[in-house]
C-alpha cells in the first residue's frame, strides 16, 4: 500500500470519527498530563481544520498557563520553499482565517518583533497528521510543512503526534525525509515512537 492509499483510508476514518469534540478533549488532556509537557516552557500547538483532532479549546486554556504557546502559519522562505512560520500567541484576537481557513496571524504582522519564534526554542511540538502507527510513523497531507519544521527543532524537543485511534495503521509508509514521532497520543493510549534518528544513536 502506498502513501496515497494510506491517506485515503485514514482520511475516511478521521472523517467518520464520532463525537470529535469529546474525543479531542480527551486526547489533548492526555498530552497536558504528561511530565514532558508539564515541564516544557514553550509548547507549539497546531490549530485544527477539517476533521483533525480539535485543539482550539485546549489552546485557549493553555494561554492562561505559565507556558509560552506557539502556533504555526504557512509561508514560503527566501528560496520559495514551503515552511511554517512560528508565532508566539498571547490572544486568539491576534488570529484570522488564513490558508485552508486555518486561524493564523495576519500577513502584515508576520515580521513583528517579539512574536516570531525560532525552531530551536520549542520544547514540545504537538503534530497533526492523517495516519500514524504505534512506532511513531506519521503520514501528513503531503505538502511537507511539518517535515521541514521537524528537521530543525532541537534533538531534545519532544515530538508528540495526536490523532484518533481510528487513524492508526499497522505501518505507515515512511520516506527518506519523514520524521518519526517520540509519542503518538490517541484517546485510548500513548504510544512511544522511535523518535528522530539523532535520538536513537
Amino acid at each position: 500500500m502506498n502513501k496515497a492509499e494510506q491517506r485515503q483510508i485514514a482520511y475516511a476514518a478521521r472523517n467518520a470519527q464520532a463525537d470529535k469534540d469529546t474525543v479531542s478533549t480527551k486526547i489533548c488532556r492526555r498530552v497536558r498530563e504528561q511530565p514532558w509537557y508539564q515541564g516544557a516552557q514553550m509548547a507549539m500547538w497546531y490549530l485544527h481544520c477539517r476533521s483533525e483532532v480539535r485543539t482550539l479549546a485546549t489552546v485557549v486554556a493553555e494561554l492562561a498557563s505559565d507556558k509560552r504557546i506557539v502556533v504555526p502559519y504557512c509561508m514560503v522562505d527566501a528560496e520559495g520553499q514551503k515552511q511554517l512560520g512560528l508565532w508566539h500567541l498571547e490572544s486568539l484576537a491576534e488570529l484570522q482565517p488564513g490558508m485552508w481557513n486555518i486561524l493564523e496571524p495576519p500577513r502584515e504582522r508576520w515580521s513583528e518583533q517579539g512574536k516570531q519564534v525560532r525552531e530551536d526554542e520549542l520544547d514540545v511540538v504537538v503534530v497533526p497528521g492523517v495516519a500514524f502507527d504505534k512506532q511513531g510513523g506519521r503520514l501528513g497531507n503531503g505538502a511537507g510543512y511539518y517535515d521541514r519544521l521537524l528537521q530543525k527543532v532541537r534533538p531534545d524537543a519532544v515530538l508528540a503526534a495526536i490523532g484518533y485511534e481510528a487513524q492508526l495503521l499497522p505501518q505507515v509508509v515512511m520516506g527518506e525525509y519523514d520524521v518519526f514521532m517520540d509519542f503518538v497520543v490517541t484517546e485510548q493510549a500513548i504510544y512511544s515512537g522511535k523518535g528522530r534518528t539523532c535520538r536513537r544513536t
